[in-house]
């Protein structure tokens, strides 16, 4: 096949000395920006984008490309070691990472995050290389309704797969659409719920408060149980990577759907994060041991990392065929290629053919590397859990501030960051699901431009949603998942108890 030659001739470009050795730079860095909470994927490529002007334009994109790599492994370390999400899309991550953590698993955790983010990553590359062309057509249907209905469906799934109260999880949801309210209106440009505060004009920032709810409130429940003086169960199991791989081949349905729902989100453009949340809201409700979800289930890392990983690598193809960036990465990486006098477009993969394979030759090689890397330190990991957690606590509590310090380089968001820690010991102790909070924050003001927007489009016209196959199909899905914990309470009782446990 023609994809398969340009492929063996981007290898070609790419495998020299100085390339991997940048790729091998380039992946440790990352994993210490994904590490560090605040900091991110986007911004460490931005800071480190002025060092590669010097650089041929395909050593500058491989290296900040693996720094990409590198963030997308390192954000689930924290998330599964102390509960706090190096990056946004490790949330979904620490549902089940931190509770195996806590039961001496943080090596299974571990072996089973980088791998599924590897497969999810290796799965996403090879679209890129085969259905390039078709996929970024696509990508060209999706307009303000569409996007509406996938934040929707998002949302819905919450609602729909959760096996918790719905009750709670739309409260906890609903909160989260008000503080996504705050600030500036994107359609409008007035001031909501600023009430006199300039720190409020752009709203609570996501990082801020996910460093809050998680990271400080993990450590006030756990000030609350009482600290102990005497390290974690975190022996270190050499044979962790065996002993995890032996269970993935059982999850083989998980990491399709997580492939498919991961690439969907990075190409049209959805994002990581919800694509996380997605991903795990469908193995939770698909998987045999989906009521241990939330328990410390190795599949429950495994799906979120997998679509997370997807995503992110996925994102690069609308960015190189229609230049239009999947990702806030991507933005920064397409930045970097006008900087280097490359016209992103159809056009790249005929003017600058070496460019575009050697990069996408990189993806592959990059991905390889960083698995071995991060595999090859999973025991140095999984020994930080033998540190008493009463010396920790502070050091993390020293970082999460810093983290958030960090997003403005203002005082204010590390005092919001302790409120938001209240708030998520409060919604831990009350029995109030943080997830549908952390979702609606995320992506409360997208959906409402997207909703709004359309609704500029048609003149008020709710019909909008269903104007086309496409969004009229994720529209309907949507309204199902909303509506499913009635329908199937209402399907139970007429078939009766002996049946509620098959409906449910």
């Amino acid at each position: 096949m023609e994809e398969l030659a340009a492929l063996a001739g981007g290898f070609a470009v790419a495998v020299t000395p100085y390339n991997i050795a940048l790729m091998v730079l380039g992946i440790v860095l990352g994993v210490v920006i994904g590490v560090l909470p605040g900091l991110g994927g986007a911004n460490g490529v931005a800071i480190l984008l002025p060092l590669t002007f010097s650089m041929e334009p395909t050593s500058a994109i491989i290296m900040l490309t693996s720094i990409y790599w590198g963030a997308l492994f390192g954000g689930a370390i924290t998330a599964i070691l102390f509960n706090i999400p190096g990056e946004p899309w490790s949330v979904a991550t620490t549902f089940d990472g931190h509770p195996m953590a806590q039961k001496g698993k943080a090596d299974e955790a571990l072996v089973g995050a980088f791998t599924s983010s590897f497969v999810g990553a290796i799965f996403a590359v090879a679209l890129i290389t085969f259905l390039a062309p078709a996929v970024a057509k696509f990508a060209l249907k999706f307009g303000p309704a569409e996007f509406f209905a996938v934040q929707f469906l998002t949302f819905a799934s919450f609602i729909g797969m959760g096996r918790g109260s719905p009750a709670k999880t739309i409260a906890s949801m609903c909160l989260g659409f008000a503080l996504a309210c705050v600030g500036l209106d994107g359609v409008t440009g007035s001031l909501r719920m600023t009430f006199g505060h300039e720190e409020l004009l752009n709203g609570f920032k996501f990082l801020v408060a996910v460093i809050g709810l998680f990271g400080i409130g993990e450590i006030l429940t756990s000030m609350e149980d009482g600290l102990k003086f005497s390290g974690a169960d975190a022996k270190l199991k050499m044979d962790a990577v065996i002993r995890t791989w032996r269970q993935l081949p059982k999850m083989t349905g998980t990491f399709i759907r997580s492939c498919i729902v991961g690439c969907w989100m990075g190409i049209t453009p959805g994002g990581a994060t919800p694509a996380s949340f997605m991903g795990y809201g469908l193995a939770k409700r698909f998987s045999k041991n989906g009521k241990n979800f939330g328990k410390g289930e190795l599949e429950g890392v495994v799906a979120p990392e997998t679509a997370a990983h997807a995503a992110g690598t996925a994102a690069m193809l609308p960015m190189l065929t229609l230049g239009i960036p999947g990702s806030p990465t991507a933005a920064v990486l397409l930045g970097g290629l006008l900087i280097w006098g490359l016209q992103p477009g159809p056009l790249l993969f005929v003017e600058q053919k070496d460019f575009v394979w050697g990069l996408i030759a990189s993806m592959y090689m990059g991905n390889v590397v960083g698995l071995v890397i991060v595999l090859t330190c999973v025991p140095l990991f999984a020994a930080i859990l033998r540190v008493p957690f009463s010396i920790i606590a502070p050091a993390i509590v020293v970082v999460c501030a810093i983290g958030a310090f960090t997003v403005n380089n203002a005082m204010f968001d590390v005092w919001m960051m302790l409120v938001f820690g209240v708030l998520g010991y409060l919604f831990t102790k009350l029995g109030y699901p943080l997830p549908p909070l952390v979702l609606a924050l995320v992506l409360g003001d997208q959906a409402e431009s997207s909703f709004r927007q359309a609704m500029l489009i048609s003149q008020g016209d709710v019909t909008v949603f269903w104007s086309n196959w496409l969004c009229g199909a994720i529209m309907t899905l949507g309204v199902v998942m909303a509506f499913w914990p009635i329908v199937s309470g209402v399907i139970a009782k007429f078939r009766g108890p002996d049946r509620v446990a098959k409906v449910a």
